[in-house]
């Protein structure tokens, strides 16, 4: 067989690493579903017409079509007929929000993990395939400021219970960031905020430059702006700040007010892990008022692993409209920045607990009925696949991390030994227990996690 050359960007994990994966998975569905928040799944594809209707990254865009499909039948020129592999699970949720909205209790509170497709560069951390995980509150006609704060106190909780360095969410206001370029005579407010989200990457000197060549700001206004997105603080502090730099009207004080309330709410829920950071300006121009990213201690260059927003123009039909708050992590590249600096490791590599082994093969069926008893009240146990001599399987059970033995006996009680310790002591099927931190893996920090 011809050797299969590796495709980049189509990330495969070894069962060890997948164990850590499925950890992140489980922790994030058991916390939204925690607080309410049910779990839905949509269809991969969608019409080219939906995917590219903001024309923001219509190259990034995975085109489906059949093998042999015909070609007159005009779906390659109709973009309504034309599919796509969804690129996030925003478009999608926004359909299916509509298509379901008069079976939905609103408002509905959903959580979405699933793989996307982008057709981007691949790089470290960054995928062509990959999972993320969505968390929603959509409303509908309206929906209280509050939940902003709702939906970041529940993404605290995802990630604080991840063996994960410290992190810091931040977050501004799309009201108050509008309110203060425009105080100071800048018209161009979306202009203005897509030059300020690329501060991080290009630094002061040239976002000033920007603001000035492309957003139409004079240099004291370039200056006010990069001052403007310096402002960084735990309370509410911040709006002072933004006070004494000119900045004044009913749009920015809506705006500090929604922010500071955020900040009092998510302090008060999950104390330390929030900031007031003017310069998150997340460039898309859906986002209405709050805005959030989050970034790992000590891991700054891997960017935001978090991030999201207020959003009030989702969806609408001709009755209502659907505005929403939602926070997103790409998955698959948290899981990866854990896995490439040990951040997180599995207690063993494989699930099974027990290993029973077979004396011989004419008693094979006396060990299957021991696992089956063993499997019947929970404990993961597989049986050995051959019934050489007790030594190998032992060490067939030490190879593969299984922590313990277990053998059958026909005339005297069965024991069972941990092969860490060696302590080997008489049990019974029907009631041995393992130690809980044995029964199931544990994913556990690493050393690149210590400290």
């Amino acid at each position: 067989m011809a050797k299969i050359s590796a495709l980049s960007g189509f990330p495969e994990h070894l069962p060890e690493q997948r164990l850590v994966e499925q950890h992140v998975i489980d922790v994030f569905r058991q916390v939204a579903e925690l607080h309410g928040f049910s779990g839905i799944e949509t269809r991969a594809v969608e019409p080219m017409s939906q995917l590219l209707r903001k024309g923001e990254i219509d190259k990034e865009v995975y085109v489906l079509r059949r093998l042999h499909a015909e070609e007159d039948d005009g779906s390659d020129a109709d973009p309504d007929r034309q599919l796509g592999l969804h690129f996030d699970l925003t478009v999608p949720l926004a359909r299916y929000v509509l298509e379901n909205a008069g079976r939905l209790a609103f408002p509905f509170r959903r959580f979405q993990i699933q793989k996307v497709w982008r057709g981007e560069r691949p790089q470290e951390g960054r995928y062509r395939e990959f999972y993320q995980a969505d968390l929603d509150i959509i409303g509908q006609d309206s929906l209280p400021s509050h939940q902003e704060a709702e939906v970041v106190v529940v993404m605290a909780e995802i990630l604080s219970r991840l063996p994960l360095p410290p992190f810091t969410i931040r977050a501004n206001n799309r009201k108050l960031s509008e309110g203060f370029f425009r105080s100071i005579g800048l018209e161009d407010f979306e202009g203005v905020l897509r030059t300020i989200d690329k501060l991080p990457k290009i630094g002061d000197e040239a976002t000033a430059r920007l603001l000035v060549e492309d957003a139409g700001a004079s240099e004291e206004q370039a200056r006010t702006c990069l001052a403007f997105a310096s402002i960084r603080t735990h309370d509410d502090s911040f709006a002072q700040q933004v006070r004494d730099l000119g900045g004044e009207g009913e749009l920015l004080e809506e705006g500090i007010a929604e922010l500071a309330a955020v900040l009092e709410q998510v302090e008060a829920a999950v104390p330390g892990v929030m900031m007031a950071d003017l310069s998150i300006a997340r460039g898309l121009d859906y986002y209405t008022a709050g805005v959030f990213e989050t970034f790992l201690e000590g891991s700054e260059a891997l960017g935001s692993i978090c991030s999201g927003g207020r959003y009030d123009r989702l969806a609408a039909d001709n009755r209502h409209t659907y505005p929403g708050v939602g926070l997103s992590i790409g998955l698959s590249r948290l899981v990866s920045r854990m896995l490439s600096v040990d951040l997180a490791r599995p207690s063993r590599a494989v699930p099974t607990c027990v290993l029973v082994v077979v004396e011989s093969e004419e008693t094979r069926r006396r060990s299957e009925a021991v696992a089956r008893d063993l499997r019947s009240r929970g404990i993961p146990t597989e049986v050995s696949p051959t019934s050489a001599k007790l030594g190998k399987q032992i060490r067939h059970a030490d190879r593969r991390g299984i922590p313990f033995v277990w053998f059958p006996h026909e005339d005297e009680a069965d024991a069972v030994r941990d092969i860490r310790s060696g302590e080997q002591v008489e049990a019974r099927a029907d009631s041995w227990q393992p130690p809980h931190e044995d029964l199931h893996v544990q994913v556990l920090a690493g050393p690149g996690g210590e400290g």
